[in-house]
């Protein structure tokens, strides 16, 4: 096992900074490129981020803090920002991901004890027992998706424009 608290926060702590940095300043084209018909852009990850910190999560930890594993996490609609209308820039919704995320993060160290709550168990709707640090283990590898998700999102743009370099670019392979 390689989980420690510590590592884990260290990328959820950089996970909107990270974001911020890569996509800041960059044209319309790129934030609101997709792969096609039901592909998300890289806004629309985000809002998903939104989503997760709201909804799933630290509501979820906060069950296995309180609940234990008797009855199971509420259901989290992974989509559901998908059915949100659309008024914020994505300037705003990053702020938004970046301000829920750092309380999340407050409330994940005051909250868990990484000596006495890894262990805890919860129940997830269709996966059963499921522990505190895989949870949070979850939520990190989450990020790390999310975040090469966009970047192969944004590769895809221009995959008809670098020619037969496309053999040489993993990101490309399909």
């Amino acid at each position: 096992m390689n989980f420690t608290m510590e590592e884990a926060i260290e990328v959820l702590e950089r996970t909107p900074q990270t974001l911020e940095y890569f996509l800041s300043g960059l044209s319309p084209g790129w934030l609101q490129c997709n792969e096609g018909e039901g592909t998300w852009t890289a806004t629309e990850v985000i809002e998903h981020l939104i989503e997760g910190e709201k909804h799933n999560w630290m509501p979820r930890l906060e069950f296995i803090l309180q609940e234990g594993d008797g009855k199971p996490f509420p259901p989290f609609d992974r989509y559901s920002h998908l059915h949100e209308p659309k008024s914020a820039s994505w300037e705003q919704t990053l702020r938004e991901f970046k301000t829920i995320r750092s309380h999340n993060i407050a409330k994940l160290k005051a909250l868990v004890d990484p000596e006495r709550h890894l262990e805890l168990t919860g129940s997830h709707p269709a996966f059963g027992s499921v522990k505190l640090r895989e949870l949070v283990s979850t939520w990190v590898v989450h990020d790390l998706t999310h975040m090469a998700q966009i970047v192969r999102v944004m590769a895809e743009r221009y995959r008809a424009d670098v020619g037969p370099w496309k053999e040489y670019l993993g990101i490309l392979k399909k």
